[in-house]
């Protein structure tokens, strides 16, 4: 059930219903998970006559949907979901497809975001069975790292201490551990963070992941290989082996055809959907065939046209443009494709 309603104002759950999991669903990635559509963009499109149709099913009368059903925890923040649970100001994939997880399940919803801009899955999100890479690589990135403190040294006649194979390492795989601690705190800690809850069980229902971009940069002939590794050690980690994990692939490309770097990350992406242990329990969305056109069309002029620009837009193409309607509508593929992995689950 959806409600319009003030933290204060929430009941406790029936009894009846007191027996039934918490549906716990985490979104991980880097800066587009974190979410890029500005609110204030939000908020014109869903009262502009030739927009708001589009918007209508989050709203109620002149004002945003806050659930009551659906939770959300994003690092520092939490709350009932509605808008501006994104990047300071901004809202992303997360408000389309907690809506369509809490329109299908009668049972409570939790949302636990982890996303960090700029993260590589080569490395701050490099999962333990991937492994380091090749002692060489260290290497390299060990003299790197102690050349720019022995710059810095010299420059600001400092004896700071040089970097270490330790330091080097220590990098790697550290947002893949943030994001477990996160998903631990919130299913530990449910009833706290969210009193309406206390007392119930929780029960972790699915994964959603939506990056890429930094591993452009001479990581992404490893990606299809780290991703395989993410999800075998998510599922690990969690003690979740069938965990629905639904991958959001690069589309930054919008409506003219990936190259290079990026269309070789977006095929390791969609290449999930063959694996043969992954049948059925992984599906990969493309989403550059969900491109706001609109938006796309008056990009390439903005800067000679800003007001009419931060009407439809209010990012780069490296953050799908700002565009609301790209980013609901990522958020609402995300939800069907997570649904049809759980179709039998109600």
């Amino acid at each position: 059930m959806v409600g319009f309603v003030a933290a204060c104002l929430l009941a406790p759950a029936p009894a009846s219903a007191a027996d039934k999991p918490v549906r716990v669903f985490i979104l991980a990635g880097q800066s587009n998970m974190e979410g890029k559509a500005p609110n204030t963009l939000m908020d014109h499109q869903a009262t502009d006559p030739k927009t708001k149709d589009l918007f209508a099913h989050l709203r109620k009368g002149d004002k945003w949907i806050v659930r009551d059903d659906v939770f959300i925890k994003f690092l520092d923040r939490k709350g009932l979901l509605t808008v501006g649970y994104g990047s300071p100001n901004r809202t992303g994939c997360e408000l389309e497809f907690g809506t369509a997880m809490g329109d299908h399940f009668k049972e409570s919803v939790i949302l636990v975001k982890a996303a960090w801009g700029g993260h590589s899955l080569y490395k701050m999100f490099r999962s333990p069975s991937a492994g380091f890479p090749a002692a060489a690589v260290l290497e390299k990135e060990l003299k790197q790292a102690q050349d720019r403190v022995t710059k810095e040294n010299e420059k600001n006649k400092k004896n700071n201490p040089l970097p270490t194979m330790d330091d080097v390492k220590k990098d790697y795989g550290s947002s893949y551990r943030k994001m477990m601690a996160e998903v631990k705190d919130v299913t530990d800690n449910a009833g706290t963070l969210f009193p309406v809850l206390k007392g119930k069980p929780v029960e972790l229902t699915g994964f959603v992941w939506f990056q890429g971009w930094n591993d452009q940069y001479g990581a992404e002939n490893e990606y299809e290989s780290n991703l395989t590794h993410f999800i075998q050690d998510v599922r690990k980690d969690l003690k979740a082996p069938k965990l629905p994990f639904v991958i959001a692939a690069m589309g930054q490309n919008g409506s003219k055809p990936a190259t290079g770097a990026m269309l070789t990350i977006q095929k390791a992406q969609l290449a999930m959907n063959d694996v043969p242990q992954f049948k059925g329990n992984v599906k990969t969305i493309r989403t550059d065939a969900l491109v706001d056109t609109a938006a796309e069309e008056l990009y390439p002029t903005w800067q000679k046209n800003p007001d009419q620009w931060k009407l439809v837009g209010g990012d780069h193409p490296y953050h799908y443009l700002g565009s609301a309607i790209w980013f609901n509508r990522i958020g609402k593929a995300m939800g069907d494709a997570m649904l049809e992995l759980l179709k039998d689950q109600k």
